[in-house]
């Protein structure tokens, strides 16, 4: 495998571009990061997978956000990088473990295509619905039907992590023009520390609630696995949905399973786009 090789994949139209941090020759610097993303100037994605070492795991996974900034854990994410692991040899094993920000969590490849992964499950950890380590500024223990003002509405919130922070917002009705025009004033509102990932939900039924996005460092997005098992938490939390559930979003449907220690189960599909090498003009760019 060459130095600067990368691999582009999605899940559910959430892509990711996957790089080795053994083999790349620049820095991911928040200014890299940036460029590598940016569509016009780059390669273009939500983000970049990158390969570390790790004592607490078989591999260690640094999630960057397109804005430069870093995520503690990711759905797809982590689906895409499992994919990533199986495909190009890095083990031969169908399941292992990956450390990242939000904690170990576990990836099993339960379905296979032309000898590369495409079905894969992850153990996403637990919901954790303390408000301090979401963490939401609270005065409740739990964040739970709080109401939150911003500049033209309000909203009932509800907060959970899974690693990483949620504030999921269960609607009647879902419009996109809605969460583009309020997502990034709840992402960076001052009742959240760290920002926060932001979910509206629909409950359909009681195994299928549909969801719209906005991701903290990416904005709107097509599908989020983290997303989706923070709004199953939430609705399991509140008596509204069964344990087991699908997520509808406009990239597509994930399958969930909450247990009774509220550890979180995940399965969907992943598929590569492209891979290649960056270009000796680029990469001067990002040497500089």
């Amino acid at each position: 495998m060459n130095n600067n090789f990368f691999v582009k994949s999605h899940g559910l139209g959430n892509d990711y571009i996957v790089m080795d941090s053994h083999k790349t020759d620049f820095e991911f610097s928040v200014k890299n990061i940036q460029l590598i993303c940016d569509v016009h100037y780059g390669i273009g994605s939500d983000g970049i997978l990158v390969l570390v070492d790790s004592t607490k795991a078989d591999f260690g996974l640094r999630i960057l956000n397109p804005d430069g900034s870093e995520a503690e854990k990711s759905g797809n994410g982590l689906r895409i990088f499992a994919k990533f692991l199986f495909d190009y040899g890095y083990t031969t094993n169908t399941s292992f473990s990956i450390d990242t920000l939000g904690g170990v969590v576990r990836a099993e490849v339960i379905q296979q295509e032309k000898g590369k992964a495409r079905m894969i499950k992850v153990d996403m950890g637990a919901a954790i619905f303390e408000a301090g380590k979401v963490p939401v500024k609270s005065e409740q223990a739990e964040c739970l039907d709080e109401l939150l003002e911003l500049d033209g509405t309000s909203y009932r919130i509800n907060c959970v992590s899974v690693g990483n922070p949620h504030c999921v917002v269960i609607k009647d009705e879902l419009e996109v023009d809605e969460i583009m025009k309020y997502g990034t004033q709840i992402e960076n509102h001052t009742k959240f520390p760290n920002r926060i990932n932001v979910q509206f939900a629909k409950v359909i039924s009681p195994d299928l609630v549909e969801i719209l996005i906005w991701e903290r460092g990416a904005g709107w997005t097509l599908a989020s696995g983290s997303s989706s098992s923070a709004v199953a938490a939430v609705m399991v939390k509140k008596g509204l949905t069964n344990r087991k559930l699908t997520m509808k979003m406009p990239g597509g449907e994930l399958k969930l399973e909450i247990d009774e220690d509220w550890q979180i189960h995940m399965t969907g599909e992943v598929r590569e786009i492209a891979s290649g090498v960056l270009s000796a003009e680029l990469l001067d760019e990002l040497i500089g």
